[in-house]
């Protein structure tokens, strides 16, 4: 595959983690990049509330350690999302995305995220204001439209392209499908038709056979992994590995999968406190759990995962993973 750019930025393979509120927090990007991915981006970060100094919001536009340092921003005011870009610009940031996709009902309720797909002229000035405030590569994504009867993905990529953007994202489906069904990359290919900029294919990308699957039928030149990283940090990199080399690399198993739960786990407990950092690390250690009893064919007893799931102890909580992650042996699909 030809190397995948964005702007003066060359990325070492064509998958890229997908931001996700409540996922792709410090800790979860910093292991993704580690394990290789070509890009990861931020969670979600509102750009009027950054502005003004909330911490919560500023928090989820730190830079990790490695890699291209990416901070998706949301709005509906040019103002904020201006202010915004040229903030996290002065930070350090390399590269801006534009959220126009998230289907959240809060987000599109406030006339944010795939919202701005029902209005192309405003969504415009928001993407002309924040190319205008800075001298970084700034990125859009999107999804196909609005709904079935406004698949206009190709019209706002064209326009973004023309305002400025360097490279585009879009994930297969509508806003008002949410995540039902299936992601259509057939749909995808439309938008790669209508621009020259790089085109990234977001949906539905679970493994090295989705990925090879989802390039050939939208066309794009990358694929982002988002909900199918889940308990796999490691995927984004393995997938991009087996894109520029052919090569399947294995997923972790065993003691080198409980060595990196233990190591998330603490990273999640040192990013927010322990206090709030052992319910949100909960959720990440219930993918890891699902991930490893499905592709273990095994089953973790009840008392060992309710444990897991409820306990306030670190400790005790890394010992039993460690435990029944190190023993049982499973070994975790790519």
């Amino acid at each position: 595959m030809k190397m995948l750019t964005i702007g003066r930025y060359q990325l070492a393979n064509p998958a890229v983690l997908a931001p996700m509120s409540g996922v792709t927090d410090l800790p979860f990007r910093r292991l993704a990049a580690r394990y290789g991915a070509g890009m990861v981006v931020s969670e979600m970060v509102a750009s009027e509330s950054f502005v003004k100094g909330d911490a919560e919001t500023q928090m989820r536009a730190e830079a990790q350690d490695k890699g291209l340092h990416v901070v998706q921003l949301a709005g509906r005011e040019a103002r904020w999302l201006g202010e915004a870009a040229k903030v996290v610009a002065g930070l350090g940031a390399d590269v801006i995305d534009i959220n126009m996709g998230c289907p959240a009902k809060k987000v599109t309720s406030g006339y944010s995220g795939s919202a701005l797909m029902r209005d192309l002229d405003h969504a415009l000035t928001l993407i002309e204001a924040t190319v205008a405030a800075v001298d970084i590569p700034v990125t859009l994504k999107m999804r196909l439209g609005w709904d079935d009867k406004s698949l206009n993905a190709p019209e706002l990529a064209r326009r973004a392209e023309a305002a400025g953007i360097k490279l585009i994202t879009v994930h297969g489906r509508t806003r008002c499908q949410f995540y039902k069904g299936n992601a259509d990359w057939r749909a995808i290919a439309a938008v790669k038709e209508a621009i020259s900029v790089p085109l990234i294919a977001n949906g539905d990308c679970k493994g090295f056979e989705s990925a090879l699957r989802m390039l050939e039928l939208s066309g794009a030149d990358g694929v982002m992994i988002g909900r199918g990283a889940y308990g796999r940090p490691w995927l984004p990199g393995h997938i991009g590995h087996f894109l520029a080399t052919g090569e399947k690399l294995e997923a972790p198993r065993g003691s080198e999968l409980a060595e990196l739960v233990a190591e998330h786990y603490e990273a999640v407990l040192s990013h927010y406190g322990e206090r709030q950092g052992v319910r949100i690390a909960r959720k990440h250690l219930g993918w890891y759990l699902d991930e490893a009893v499905t592709a273990g064919n095994a089953d973790i007893p009840g008392p060992v995962r309710k444990t897991l799931m409820t306990s306030n102890q670190p400790s005790e909580v890394i010992r039993l993973a460690n435990d029944w992650l190190s023993s049982s042996n499973i070994r975790t699909a790519a």
